[in-house]
């Protein structure tokens, strides 16, 4: 997601029972990958709880609470951010008390030296990561993520078929940098799988629409393969701030679905964020998302397999009333939107 400043596991099974699950002749990944693949027809409904600092990598057990409060039910998986400028280590301690709660960790692999957008990363560059100069970082990272054993959704490059975040051509090389993209994406993979982090299940998660819209900029180009990739992931924002007045609508995800099934149909996609901000006068966020569940619960896309709200609120000056708010609970309609949806009976539970 782009962050906009103005002027300045309920599927998650028990150890146990996922070592029941387990087929003498399956190997650990295959065996992380069914565990958290929701039976046919049916929908995972996972979030990302919101933190303090508008940096994705603080949520607290109480974060979850007061979602679960909110809209009655128990995420299949909880979406934070591991960002490199802080740690380099596996977030264990998080990932531990998700677990905890029934869900799954999804990590966002930041790679990145601070958290502000628009530029290249002096450190973290594509062609640095695929020529190694951080396996040693990787491997340990790997090493700990196998240690928890239980399956783990993991992502790197989230959007990168958009500028905004560093691991975009723009910063990388422009004409070769979605293929030194997917070879740094490459790169992480096996040295997570040469590690052990076998129980990581994969997220290849562009924005719905390349920005821009360059031929250097398509998502196609980015994609690592089949081999290395298990989900598909897509974000689809409409109002970000209070103050934008260019809505999106979320029927728009007809041809980035269309055009993700063309390069890999073989893999399920999950809506890894949407949202749209509830201070914004111009579009009633609860009607944006109710015709976005009425689509996603619909049936009508057979290779959707799950969702999650972006749940958070931030601000984006020094006036309280250009904050941006997607929290579910700050609208009472939005909240009703959700409390209904997620009693639909192909959620997953």
């Amino acid at each position: 997601m782009r962050r906009l400043i103005y002027l300045t596991f309920a599927l998650l099974l028990p150890l146990a029972a996922f070592a029941q699950a387990t087929p003498h002749n399956a190997t650990p990944h295959n065996a992380a990958l069914r565990a958290l693949t929701p039976p046919a027809g049916k929908l995972l409904a996972g979030t990302y709880t919101g933190g303090r600092s508008g940096e994705e990598d603080d949520i607290l057990p109480s974060d979850l609470n007061a979602y679960i409060r909110t809209t009655g039910h128990r995420p299949a998986w909880v979406y934070f951010s591991n960002n490199w400028y802080r740690s380099r280590a596996f977030p264990i301690a998080t990932a531990k008390w998700i677990r905890a709660s029934g869900a799954t960790p999804y990590v966002r692999l930041m790679l990145r030296s601070d958290p502000e957008q628009d530029h290249r990363d002096p450190l973290f560059t594509t062609r640095a990561i695929a020529s190694g100069k951080f396996d040693a970082d990787l491997a340990r990272w790997a090493r700990t993520a196998a240690a928890f054993k239980t399956p783990i959704l993991a992502e790197w490059g989230t959007e990168m078929n958009g500028e905004w975040f560093q691991w975009n051509a723009r910063w990388n090389g422009r004409n070769k940098g979605a293929e030194r993209f997917a070879a740094a994406y490459r790169h992480i993979i096996d040295i997570a799988r040469a590690n052990g982090a076998t129980n990581i299940v994969w997220v290849f998660h562009v924005n719905w629409a390349d920005g821009p819209p360059r031929g250097w900029n398509r998502m196609e180009k980015y994609y690592p393969g089949d081999d290395y990739i298990d989900w598909l992931g897509i974000s689809l924002y409409s109002m970000q701030a209070p103050y934008e007045t260019e809505p999106t609508a979320f029927a728009h995800i007809d041809s980035t679905l269309k055009r993700l099934r063309a390069m890999a149909p073989s893999k399920p996609v999950i809506i890894a964020e949407f949202g749209t901000d509830v201070n914004n006068p111009r579009e009633p966020a609860a009607a944006w998302a109710a015709k976005a569940l009425d689509l996603i619960l619909s049936g009508k896309y057979p290779q959707l397999i799950g969702f999650s709200w972006w749940n958070e609120t931030w601000p984006n000056d020094d006036n309280p009333e250009n904050a941006t708010d997607t929290r579910i609970r700050s609208d009472p309609a939005l909240t009703q939107v959700f409390r209904r949806a997620l009693k639909h009976p192909r959620i997953n539970r």
